[in-house]
């Protein structure tokens, strides 16, 4: 296999690792922001946290995952990338582990204040990962200032610029949606009526957010200059799932609605990484600086040894994942037994 084959191959599977944590970390923090919105009393928002507590944890494995898979296949894109969104990131990360932190100590102690601190922890640690995930993705295809040796060379308030906070704001509405699905086929009675409510009032807005977002984008970024074939079919496919989706949740046909929030988030993250593409991050000072699947990537010999590592124990992670998915199949109600 050639260099620029394995480059090529590892670009596109960390794309999949990405597309895989925005699916299934999207319902996870979904669940988290509805939390103080849905659950009236302790023992609903119980209930809805025990939805997602068998899962969160393995959710968060593909950011893992992916961020591993970038500091060994693009040490450079990952270099650069973290230090120049450093400030997010440790941002991201504080609330990421109040929120783990939260799922184990909730339900330790009986007293209500003990429990609206770490409902609100759940709360900010799923709202502020999901908008910060989305501003750093708007500035992926809008371009940051990087110079001629891959250095980072602006501040934290650059990555705060318009198209970057609108992307911040639709990946929110979006994983909230997403969220208020997976709660409807997860939870029982007053809990699902609520979360099919919380759908349909989400979906105008997220609807209406996509529409901002890409019209600021055509108008503040050059990312249509580049639109290809294989962008224009994806984007379309985006738009057709988000309308799908709304149709099927005023239908009422959550399960459907659930698989096209998913393709919607899936052919959101392929439009990104299809429109960087041999790109992986975009220099706003100079075109010509941009870090590309060549400039940034390992040697040939730890590409192949990480693609031998990957056809091996990716599909027993999968599987695994899978099981746990299925073991924990069941709605949870107020018969259920609750872990958190």
């Amino acid at each position: 296999m050639s260099t620029e084959f394995l480059q090529t191959l590892w670009f596109i599977l960390i794309a999949v690792l990405w597309i895989g944590f925005f699916f299934l970390e999207g319902f996870d923090y979904g669940v988290g922001i509805l939390l103080p919105f849905l659950g009236k009393e302790d023992r609903e928002r119980r209930e809805i946290i025990n939805t997602i507590g068998p899962f969160w944890d393995g959710n968060e494995v593909w950011l893992i995952t992916a961020g591993g898979a970038m500091f060994a296949a693009f040490p450079n894109w990952y270099a650069t990338m973290f230090s120049g969104f450093y400030l997010a990131l440790v941002l991201m990360l504080l609330a990421l582990i109040a929120r783990g932190v939260a799922f184990e100590f909730r339900s330790k102690d009986r007293r209500p204040a003990w429990r609206r601190t770490w409902d609100m922890m759940i709360f900010l640690g799923s709202l502020i990962p999901a908008v910060l995930w989305g501003i750093a993705m708007g500035n992926l295809i809008r371009g940051v200032p990087i110079d001629a040796n891959m250095n980072y060379t602006g501040g934290f308030l650059n990555l705060l610029n318009p198209f970057a906070l609108m992307c911040g704001l639709t990946a929110l509405l979006i994983f909230a949606m997403h969220g208020a699905i997976f709660l409807s086929l997860k939870a029982e009675e007053v809990i699902e009526a609520r979360a099919a409510t919380a759908a349909r009032r989400l979906w105008p807005y997220a609807l209406a957010s996509v529409v901002i977002t890409v019209v600021v984008g055509f108008l503040s970024t050059n990312i249509f200059d580049r639109a290809g074939a294989v962008q224009i079919v994806f984007l379309l496919i985006t738009g057709a799932a988000l309308l799908a989706a709304g149709w099927l949740i005023f239908r009422g046909q959550n399960k459907w609605a659930f698989i096209t929030t998913g393709i919607l988030i899936a052919s959101s993250t392929i439009t990104l990484f299809a429109t960087l593409f041999p790109r992986v991050m975009i220099s706003s000072l100079n075109p010509d600086w941009s870090l590309t699947i060549y400039n940034a990537s390992s040697g040939s010999y730890t590409l192949k040894v990480m693609s031998i590592i990957a056809l091996i124990f990716v599909p027993i992670v999968l599987l695994y994942q899978g099981w746990s998915y299925y073991v924990f199949r069941e709605r949870i109600g107020r018969e259920s037994k609750l872990e958190y």
